[in-house]
């Protein structure tokens, strides 16, 4: 199993020319699969919290360096190739979320790889960093020929017209984006179910808690295995350290803790390759016990 990391210079045809995409490379027994850099996130450090800030957390913090009073977390688009299939996990956040984010196609531009040329575009989740990318300038698909795929417990929540209504106050404009842009594809778009093998090699885990249908995909070639997290694992911190503190970013902080407990657990015990869309690193590594909590090791 190798792993590389590169940087891919931007294009001719690139808006922004000064800037680079991270590029993480593995090989998975019959599969490519690269990490593509759709920017970063900038948040307040409250964020990743829900409620006060446990005792103890700012040391956890400082130890990583983040002394500040925003996090700037990196977003990793996934991106698998079979040889006959080239599927994205989730497609970043467009030009409407943040200005440092949105970078995707760009990326994509630099790896050679055209948006007709995605078979599959395959969803943990519809927060908008991870959905909003889902349209182009004019309101179109950006990946026309690509069947899309999502949960069907989180397609039915966003898609709900009372969801805009009983979500968080600060996610309202989450619920409207995600609506749009849902109904916006629904003609291309297939559900599925936790267990289910959506594509070959590829099977779906339920990871509820970040958001009520959010799911994590198991893959697997031959003897190998890596875990898709999504959001289930958030940071490569707190989320590790403490996996039983509730985190402010998810829509039900006491079920992301169960899940993020139950994750780990799998990881460390299967020594399981990991990709976490905000972790360092292009997300890839794994994850090893410390103390009563965890460690996020960045690489293979």
């Amino acid at each position: 199993m190798l792993t590389r990391r590169t940087l891919l210079a931007a294009g001719a045809s690139v808006l922004l020319p000064h800037r680079l995409w991270a590029n993480t490379s593995l090989t998975l027994g019959a599969l490519q699969i690269d990490t593509l850099s759709d920017g970063n996130l900038v948040l307040p450090k409250s964020f990743v919290f829900a409620g006060d800030a446990p005792a103890g957390a700012a040391e956890i913090l400082t130890q990583y360096g983040l002394t500040g009073e925003t996090l700037e977390p990196p977003c990793n688009v996934t991106l698998v190739r079979d040889g006959t299939n080239t599927i994205l996990l989730d497609v970043g956040a467009g030009p409407d979320f943040m200005p440092t984010a949105g970078d995707l196609p760009d990326a994509l531009d630099a790896l050679g790889v055209a948006p007709d040329e995605i078979t599959h575009v395959v969803f943990t989740h519809a927060h908008p960093d991870h959905i909003w990318g889902l349209l182009d300038d004019f309101d179109d698909p950006m990946f026309p020929e690509a069947t899309h795929m999502i949960g069907k417990a989180e397609f039915d929540y966003w898609m709900n017209p009372e969801t805009v209504n009983t979500i968080d106050t600060g996610r309202t404009t989450f619920a409207v984006g995600a609506k749009r842009r849902l109904e916006a594809v629904e003609d291309m778009i297939e559900t599925f179910d936790d267990g289910a093998e959506i594509l070959p090699g590829i099977a779906a885990r339920a990871s509820y808690g970040h958001t009520p249908g959010h799911m994590s995909f198991h893959i697997n070639s031959g003897s190998n295995n890596a875990m898709i997290l999504g959001d289930a694992i958030v940071n490569h911190h707190l989320a590790f350290a403490r996996p039983d503190w509730q985190a402010g970013s998810d829509q039900n902080p006491e079920m992301g803790v169960t899940t993020r407990l139950g994750l780990l657990d799998q990881l460390t015990s299967e020594q399981m390759t990991l990709i976490g869309f905000h972790l360092p690193g292009g997300g890839v590594g794994r994850a090893e016990k410390d103390g009563d909590g965890y460690r996020f090791v960045e690489g293979i």
